[in-house]
């Protein structure tokens, strides 16, 4: 308790309270790090099953798998001190010498050794501190205010749909985000003071993957329309995250690209080793079920008039990023 409660400090203090809180945890920390490492050799928390005579009667609820804590101790797995207890542990890349064979993703997928088993996400997101104030979601956390801390203990308690549905509300294409963010939430992390931050990243597209896997993510139709059209230039993330809202709100939405595939910087600025085309094509076919429509081919102020958009939708959205080159200022260059 006495980490905890300074670890809630860490929060909400400055100054010399927020350095002798500080020390309090760490002090905490190094004490229950004095063991062997609680990471197994397989990459995950050690763990053990539980006894035969914890299956039967009323202890059935102790079913889950024992974990190993940094102290040692295998103990079930806990949030109230999670970030005491267990050691941070990011999933890690597919192996090095798979990967120069193929231009596949950088993530492993489902049947990889690598892959988390969801007793270890459940082990990660335990690590999410209750914050007094937490950075990981403010403007400096996260440009889109995700409700980091909601969808972590989401996947603590196993509510993996409610995990999306808390995703989606500020975040249009979690799965995106989830792979090539360079995850400032992390970088906010309060555990991150005094040790490794929360694993953020890997819960998010853990979150998403897993719910295109399971069937959760299915066309929201509209029911109603608003009879007013919108073109949206521009396929790129900004561009196709306007077009998701404008069309749940009911209009009828357009959008034009000017190459011949819709997805801008996720197609063709982002290499596939970080997102595979295949996760932007299907969200791009989601939205097209859900009534988006989509031009490509269409240079505006080339092949197509800005004044004939003008003219034919009632608003006109202009999102087409920069598509300028940062040079690099060395002798030789040209």
């Amino acid at each position: 308790m006495i980490a905890t409660s300074a670890t809630r400090l860490l929060t909400t203090a400055s100054g010399a309270t927020r350095r002798r809180a500080a020390e309090t945890v760490a002090k905490a920390m190094s004490t229950s790090t004095a063991t062997s490492s609680a990471i197994g050799t397989d990459g995950r928390h050690k763990i053990k099953q539980p006894r035969e005579e914890w299956r039967e009667g009323i202890y059935d609820h102790n079913n889950e798998p024992m974990v190993k804590r940094r102290d040692g101790t295998y103990q079930p797995i806990e949030k109230l001190r999670g970030f005491i207890n267990y050691e941070r542990n990011p999933e890690p890349y597919r192996k090095p010498l798979e990967r120069l064979m193929d231009w596949g993703e950088l993530n492993p997928v489902e049947g990889d050794d690598e892959k988390h088993s969801e007793i270890e996400r459940k082990v990660q997101a335990a690590r999410c501190m209750d914050c007094g104030t937490p950075f990981c979601q403010t403007e400096t956390g996260c440009p889109v205010d995700n409700l980091i801390p909601e969808w972590n203990n989401l996947v603590y308690n196993g509510q993996w749909a409610d995990a999306i549905d808390r995703l989606h509300k500020t975040n249009n294409f979690p799965e995106f985000t989830g792979r090539v963010c360079p995850a400032p939430c992390e970088g906010a992390c309060v555990a991150g003071l005094i040790d490794g931050p929360v694993t953020i990243k890997n819960i998010e597209y853990s979150i998403v993957d897993r719910a295109w896997n399971d069937g959760l993510i299915q066309p929201r139709l509209v029911k109603n329309r608003t009879g007013m059209t919108v073109a949206v230039v521009g396929s790129g993330p900004a561009g196709l995250a306007t077009a998701d809202q404008l069309n749940q709100m009911g209009h009828k939405v357009t959008v034009y690209e000017r190459a011949d595939r819709i997805g801008g910087l996720l197609m063709y600025g982002i290499p596939n080793m970080k997102l595979e085309k295949e996760t932007v094509d299907r969200r791009v076919n989601l939205l097209r079920e859900e009534g988006i429509e989509f031009v490509t081919n269409a240079d505006i102020g080339s092949n197509v008039d800005v004044n004939e958009l003008r003219a034919n939708y009632d608003a006109l959205a202009l999102t087409i990023g920069a598509t300028k080159p940062r040079d690099l200022p060395v002798p030789g260059r040209d």
